[in-house]
């Protein structure tokens, strides 16, 4: 089919007004793309409404939720997953979980819950379903050419210009897979946390499961239920904390101490008397000692660990080594013969669609991005949800996403203000959101304070009013 400037999209009813590599550019106008209708790109969608911009959103699966949405093949969600932060602290704030649901929802309320916030916010006529984005380009006067198809197989590939894209494709599917010597030549079967989705595949085998994360510890207490036989492979030593202290869920009585301004120190002091007298020293386990003080890395929430590390139902080793045909060598020389491997070693944060360079992704692949959501020199562009936070991250998000819809509407309304704002964030390019000194690895170097990081927010909303702007 051939086009001319002014045919119009059979779907969206955009006209093409421009061209790109012989393709047909439809203009969107004032609208703003959202890259995902999972938690993040939801209440992106949301708020951009609420300050009247026009939202399309592209979402490659057939329905909301994201990550959330477990029996999709990009979700890390498996059949036990519960939320390991609170209630009150994982709801939007302008929509609030039901009373009667647990303080730790399982998958399936949350993904019921954001079903049903897509649908009290009106979101879903939005969401272009089954609709993949394959290119994001910048285009004249910092508005954006987005490359969508269809996931099903049908239709070609299309160019919408947009004014202005939110990313929140999720930092959880894309797997990150260690390299080990022999890997290849092992026999057993080997697979990724991704592609870990019910117990029944752990039943009557010995399991080795190969990292600390919450995740990994998850794993682990299902396999000392279901497996022949649970070895747990970590290289260092974490903390890790009941869901349950002092009678409440325990980022519950973290957020308290915050809240009455306890500094740093005599938080760790409390933390780890506290965690002295109800977990006591897991190294008589054989777990390896923490080198670090609790806060410097993301904690584990996870009150069976222990349970199954007292009853001998999960047998702690350490690092891996090397594979071997039938066996796996571990650092200091045991050999184990694992019939499965699974490896519980995190996610890499992914954006395949767009040029690193416009959001400073570095040699490791991460983004260098103000807040962990604004792009140097890219005012119209933002990262929704990439963060590791101390508590739930629905809220952290809304509140993100708030001051983007924002940052938009005053670049209309006063452009010097806008421009004024952008420098000051830039400014903090490089801040780490948290007192603690945290360790600088692939997984943590986007932890925050969640409290640290909504008073940047609130400072940022300030600085964004309107009144007096000229």
């Amino acid at each position: 089919m051939t086009y001319s400037a002014g045919y119009g999209d059979p779907e969206s009813g955009a006209p093409a007004t421009a061209w790109r590599d012989g393709w047909p550019v439809y203009d969107r106008s004032g609208t703003v793309c959202v890259i995902g209708a999972g938690p993040s790109g939801l209440t992106a969608m949301k708020n951009l409404k609420e300050q009247g911009f026009g939202v399309d959103c592209y979402e490659r699966d057939t329905s909301v939720g994201g990550a959330w949405n477990w029996r999709h093949d990009r979700s890390p969600v498996y059949a036990s997953t519960h939320l390991i932060s609170s209630k009150p602290f994982s709801q939007f704030p302008d929509f609030p979980m039901p009373d009667s649901w647990p303080d730790y929802p399982k998958h399936t309320q949350v993904l019921e819950y954001l079903d049903h916030y897509a649908d009290h916010f009106d979101l879903k006529p939005h969401i272009w379903f089954g609709t993949e984005v394959v290119k994001v380009e910048p285009a004249e006067g910092e508005r954006w050419d987005v490359t969508t198809r269809s996931t099903g197989g049908y239709g070609g590939e299309r160019i919408h210009r947009y004014a202005a894209v939110v990313i929140a494709n999720g930092h959880n599917w894309s797997p990150k897979r260690p390299e080990y010597e022999g890997l290849e030549d092992f026999k057993g079967e080997v697979i990724h946390a991704a592609q870990f989705k019910d117990p029944a595949q752990l039943r009557n085998k010995k399991v080795l499961v190969v990292g600390a994360g919450n995740t990994g510890c998850d794993i682990a207490v299902e396999a000392a239920q279901q497996a022949a036989r649970c070895w747990h492979s970590t290289r260092r030593g974490y903390w890790y904390t009941p869901k349950y202290t002092l009678g409440r869920p325990a980022d519950q009585v973290n957020d308290l101490m915050l809240w009455l301004k306890l500094p740093l120190r005599a938080r760790q002091f409390l933390a780890h008397r506290t965690l002295k007298s109800t977990v006591g020293d897991l190294t008589r386990f054989g777990l390896p000692q923490p080198d670090h003080k609790i806060y410097e890395t993301h904690t584990i929430v996870n009150s069976q660990l222990v349970y199954y590390l007292g009853h001998g139902a999960i047998a702690p080793v350490p690092d891996v080594a090397r594979f071997h045909r039938h066996s796996v060598e571990l650092k200091g020389g045991e050999v184990i013969e694992p019939d499965l491997v699974v490896l519980a070693t995190g996610y890499h944060p992914t954006f395949e669609f767009i040029d690193g360079n416009l959001l400073g992704v570095d040699a490791q692949g991460r983004p260098r991005l103000a807040m962990h959501a604004f792009p140097k020199r890219q005012p119209t562009l933002a990262v929704a949800g990439l963060l590791q936070p101390d508590s739930g991250l629905f809220p952290l998000v809304h509140w993100q996403m708030v001051a983007f819809a924002r940052m938009l509407r005053v670049r209309e309304a006063s452009p010097a203000k806008a421009v004024a704002v952008q420098r000051k964030l830039e400014a903090d390019l490089d801040r780490r959101w948290t007192t603690a000194k945290v360790k600088d690895s692939t997984r943590h170097w986007f932890e925050i304070s969640h409290t640290t990081y909504l008073k940047a927010i609130q400072r940022l909303l300030d600085e964004l009013s309107l009144e007096g702007a000229k």
